[in-house]
């Protein structure tokens, strides 16, 4: 009998405050899988773009979009389950679209980075199983003022609405693989245990098949 084929990448995707990180760690604690974090510690770009976003956008995503493939390579090539903190999809279906929809990126560097994006979606394989956190504005302030990131402080609110607009069309249209959506607004998975537990079971029975 074959054997089930063992997952490698799972990936969490949401919007600034949705608790990626923290849902990274824990998911990485209880399975043992190996956490993978956004470095926004060494990003060269991302001071001087929450100061002037129309020259930095593109240098911006540009960073992301290679720091991302770089791990999904370490992924494939590795034997590990790797535990994502963001996809490589947002950058460019959801912060790229964005930053040229506000007038902050322009026509010919939106084109080219999505070409690009294009070229290395060829290449690479979608995770095993992405999970969506889903949050909505005021859920994701009261969580941003709550970690208190100093270049956080001045993300405006049409901001996070306008992402979030992007994230439900991304995810109605996500068809690279199977897709666990939990609704952040109730499900406070940082706090109570039994709500992380309810994920746990939920990803049980998608991944391995068990009620």
């Amino acid at each position: 009998m074959a054997k089930s084929k063992k997952p490698k990448h799972i990936a969490i995707a949401g919007n600034i405050g949705a608790g990626k990180t923290t849902l990274t760690e824990q998911l990485s604690k209880h399975y043992r899988w190996i956490p993978q974090f956004e470095d926004v510690e060494h990003n060269p770009y991302l001071n001087d773009f929450y100061e002037d976003m129309p020259r930095w956008s593109f240098n911006l995503q540009i960073y992301f979009l290679n720091s991302r493939l770089n791990q999904i390579l370490e992924i494939q090539r590795g034997n590990e389950t790797i535990i994502q903190d963001r996809t490589i999809y947002e950058d460019a279906m959801i912060f790229a679209p964005n930053l040229h929809d506000m007038g902050l990126m322009s026509k010919r560097d939106f084109d080219n980075y999505y070409k690009f994006f294009e070229t290395l979606r060829s290449m690479v394989q979608p995770p095993d199983l992405l999970i969506y956190l889903k949050a909505s504005v005021p859920t994701l302030v009261g969580q941003i003022q709550k970690r208190g990131r100093e270049y956080e402080e001045n993300i405006r609110l049409d901001y996070l609405k306008k992402l979030n607009e992007y994230y439900t069309r991304f995810i109605e249209s996500y068809t690279e693989g199977p897709v666990l959506v939990i609704d952040v607004d109730k499900n406070k998975f940082a706090e109570r245990e039994e709500d992380l537990g309810e994920i746990l079971q939920k990803i049980d029975s998608q991944l391995f098949g068990l009620f």
